[in-house]
């Protein structure tokens, strides 16, 4: 049984992946028997139909494209902004980027179903992934949604994760489900969806303040030690015992908005095993002189 991830910063994190990928290529050994590179999802800077996070990545398109091209490995465009107009439908950089990456292989993740619509009429060779961004907490949204074919994929909201399994999904369905694993929110969070359409706003450059979060988890900034003690933090050992079996097998990894050290270490954790980290490390940081402090 496989496991599909779907890494964080396609934009953000392409000069980590320029040395990851070559690792779990050349040396598959490091890596899990059991887990699969499915997809890389992200946005460059400057794109209005982001969303989720704001987009700080600069890294050349072309080069983002040719690096996963080669490694066989799908590209995300993360275009999962929720306030989208029909005016806004016609970026110029952001249909740049739909023509350079529209591929049968490649993927947008969407909230808006405007940009659904556009994406289909006029990119149509590009699967579309429901983002969790759309909040769907109760349990009947979710099954629609699952059911609903313009998506290969289905992004649950995180408090879903321990809860799905209970579901009663048909195959097709639990083919489609794709869970955050390493969620730091707190998930009692009840303004969730008004931290996303703030950040939307931003990609918009609308005039408005940036959202301020005051859960307990959330204002702290992310920490992967926090994110495994949240109720909905899905473990390898959960992957294994639980979600394989019952046959979910997409999990996403969140961290667009984390730095590159910090994303290496939950990448570690989930794909690598663990006598063979410090390999990976050591080749990743390339100096065994580097001085941190």
């Amino acid at each position: 049984m496989k496991a599909f991830f779907h890494l964080p910063g396609l934009f953000e994190f392409h000069e980590l992946y320029k040395l990851f990928l070559p690792l779990c290529k050349e040396h598959r050994e490091y890596f899990y028997d059991h887990i699969e590179i499915s997809s890389i999802y992200g946005a460059p800077m400057g794109t209005i139909f982001s969303g989720g996070r704001l987009a700080t990545g600069n890294s050349d398109p072309f080069e983002v494209l040719a690096l996963l091209k080669e490694y066989g490995i799908s590209a995300r465009l993360t275009f999962s902004n929720s306030q989208l107009k029909p005016e806004h439908l016609k970026d110029e950089y952001c249909n740049f980027l739909c023509s350079l990456f529209e591929d049968e292989n490649n993927g947008i993740i969407i909230h808006s179903d405007l940009l659904s619509d556009y994406i289909k009429e006029n990119y149509s060779k590009f699967y579309q992934v429901s983002s969790t961004t759309k909040v769907l907490l109760r349990k009947e949204e979710l099954i629609d949604e699952l059911a609903n074919d313009k998506y290969a994929y289905v992004v649950p909201d995180f408090r879903h994760n321990k809860k799905i399994l209970d579901y009663e999904l048909n195959e097709k369905s639990k083919a489609k489900v794709e869970l955050l694993v390493n969620e730091c929110c707190d998930i009692g969070c009840n303004k969730r969806k008004e931290c996303y359409e703030n950040v939307s706003r931003l990609a918009l450059n609308e005039d408005v303040e940036e959202f301020r979060c005051t859960s307990p988890l959330g204002s702290k900034g992310y920490s992967f030690s926090l994110a495994m003690k949240n109720p909905a933090f899905i473990s390898n050992e959960a992957i294994i015992d639980e979600y394989l079996p019952s046959g979910i097998n997409n999990f996403k990894i969140e961290g667009r908005g984390l730095g590159s050290a910090l994303v290496l270490e939950i990448l570690l954790y989930y794909l690598v095993k663990p006598q063979y980290q410090i390999n990976v490390r050591e080749a990743i940081y390339l100096d065994n002189m580097l001085d941190l402090f």
